[in-house]
């Protein structure tokens, strides 16, 4: 079995989580903890179940609060949750209560997440998502040992050759009917690509960047707006790696959105301010150039995610969301959200 910190195993397969979630049993467990760290419940409401977490709204004396629990795999979150409340609480969710041997995750309600309160064009508001992560980053940099401490796994630029060839290795063991081995087109692509990723990682290593946290599912329904301050959550995915892949997510949603092109202008004007938070440490020019590759490099954090989910997936659950494992790792023989910057 993977353990924190570890990449996870391909093939590996736990007891299944959501049929555990559905039970009555589970609600009494998870509301009786829920009690004991914020007084008297009153309503206590499933509003999200998932094959990789389980989400519950909680209404007590003391406020309305959202519970968690997520997949065996994805447990660091807990940690992490508390973690980064107390090392940078105006860019993240405050905490009311986290059970780490459980898994158990308690928050205050926030309101509604951006999605729901912004324009969906909106991109001065994007900017400002993507500039306030990468200062979250900025801030995690000197604090990377404790964030591998709570469980974070780290696929460094210069793990990425090996992580890719092991991958491939390990899909080449699955039977031939196992719902996340790749199709043999999309093998011979990524092994045709290994050099390529060699070439990614020395250019994105070549930087000196700092490794640090990676939200790896950045997206504008993981963020709120609380007064004048964003505040991110959702850090199930959440990995140590170079800074920039985090704008993988966000590039390739908006760019789905907004109908854009690899070298649209509009992508481009959204991650001249991220880059600028890193640029006292490199000259602009060079985190422009390598921005591609970094982005490339991002996937495998995706594919990390999709491994660390689908273990504790019922044999239905794997056979709808398994394929996600071979798509991810296909996406590495295709151009990035943003294939060249200008300067």
């Amino acid at each position: 079995m993977a353990q924190a910190g570890e990449w996870a195993q391909v093939g590996l397969r736990l007891p299944p989580r959501s049929p555990v979630w559905a039970t009555e049993a589970f609600r009494d467990e998870l509301v009786g903890w829920a009690a004991g760290e914020v007084g008297e419940v009153l309503r206590a409401e499933r509003v999200k179940l998932r094959p990789w977490s389980t989400v519950w709204r909680v209404e007590a004396v003391a406020g309305v609060f959202y519970a968690k629990q997520s997949c065996e795999l994805q447990s660091s979150e807990t940690g992490l949750a508390a973690l980064l409340a107390d090392l940078d609480p105006h860019r993240v969710v405050a905490v009311a209560a986290t059970d780490e041997r459980r898994g158990f995750l308690l928050t205050p309600d926030h309101g509604r997440p951006l999605r729901e309160t912004a324009e969906e064009d909106d991109l001065e508001g994007w900017g400002r998502v993507l500039r306030s992560a990468a200062e979250l980053q900025r801030d995690l940099v000197p604090h990377v040992d404790a964030l591998r401490e709570v469980g974070l796994a780290t696929i460094a630029p210069g793990d990425a050759p090996s992580y890719v060839a092991q991958r491939l290795d390990s899909f080449a063991a699955l039977p031939p009917e196992h719902p996340m081995r790749p199709d043999a087109d999309t093998v011979a692509a990524v092994a045709a690509r290994l050099p390529a990723v060699q070439e990614w990682a020395d250019e994105v290593e070549a930087l000196g960047l700092p490794l640090t946290l990676n939200h790896n599912d950045l997206h504008d329904n993981n963020v709120f707006h609380v007064g004048a301050e964003l505040r991110f959550f959702d850090f199930g995915d959440a990995l140590v790696t170079e800074p920039l892949g985090v704008l993988l997510i966000p590039l390739d949603m908006l760019g789905r959105r907004l109908g854009a092109g690899p070298d649209d202008p509009r992508l481009v004007a959204l991650v001249e301010p991220v880059l600028e938070v890193w640029s006292d440490l490199v000259p602009l020019a060079e985190l422009r150039a390598a921005l591609p590759a970094a982005l490339r490099l991002g996937r495998l954090g995706r594919l990390e995610t999709w491994l660390r989910c689908c273990p504790s997936m019922t044999d239905t659950e794997l056979a709808e969301w398994g394929p996600a494992v071979a798509d991810w790792l296909g996406t590495l023989a295709l151009d990035p959200p943003l294939a060249r910057l200008p300067g």
